[in-house]
Formats: C-alpha cells, structure tokens, sequence
C-alpha cells in the first residue's frame, strides 16, 4: 500500500495515502479505496474495476490472493492474466531485494498472452454447453 514500495512493481503510479475511502486519480481514472485492513486487506475500485489483495499468515510467510473484476471492454482475461503475472514477477523481485525493471519483465510477455489464450481457450471449450 505504500507508493514508494509500489513504483518498485506496480502497474502504474498510485496517488494515495491509502485511507479507507479515500479517492484517488491515476492514469486518466478516478479509483477508491474500499477496504483497507492494514496489512492483510486492501480493496478499491478503478474506474469499472475492483481489485482487491489479501495477505493470509502461513508459515514464516503469507498467501497473496490477488482479485481483479475487470471489464472485458477494456481487454480480454487471458491478457489480465498475462499482465498480472509479469507485474507480480516484479513484485517477487522486489520482495527477494532485487528490482525487475518493466521492460525486462514484459521481455516474455507475447509467450505468457499465448500461454494464456490458449488455457482460457482451453477452458471455455470444456464447459457445457447449454
């Protein structure tokens, strides 16, 4: 939740404190703060779309669980997913005491969007149809 500590991987430059409740412009899109539970819980919505992360104790560790309700008008999930994947590379570089630049982790990004055409693809095609 901190700005200094999200420019490190983050997806864009996030104006906020955070205070729940809090309003905030990034991007060209006005977002808010929903929930914010420090440090296990933060949720907001930017523009159309909600994301959330939730940090669960585990071990000397935690499990993120990372939400995104996005809009298919703005793309289609297989591409989230691949970009999801390539900002929380950085992230994982950043919390081992590295840096991942973005031009580096997007370096695989057209194999990762393939990869997952192909599994949501995959997966639409397993379900019944009605």
């Amino acid at each position: 939740t901190e700005p200094t500590e999200l420019e490190r991987w983050f997806v864009s430059e996030v104006p906020w404190k955070p205070e729940a409740g809090e309003v905030f412009e990034a991007a060209g899109e006005t977002g808010r703060i929903v929930t914010l539970e420090p440090p296990h819980v933060i949720v907001w919505t930017w523009g159309v779309e909600r994301y959330s992360f939730e940090l669960t104790p585990d071990g000397h560790g935690c499990v993120l669980v990372f939400t995104h309700v996005f809009n298919p008008d703005l793309g289609p999930g297989w591409q989230h997913a691949a970009g999801w994947e390539t900002y929380l590379d950085r992230l994982e570089a950043h919390l081992a005491g590295g840096f991942l630049s973005e031009e580096d982790a997007h370096a695989s990004i057209d194999d990762r969007m393939k990869r997952y055409r192909e599994l949501f693809e995959a997966d639409r095609e397993s379900e019944p149809r009605r």
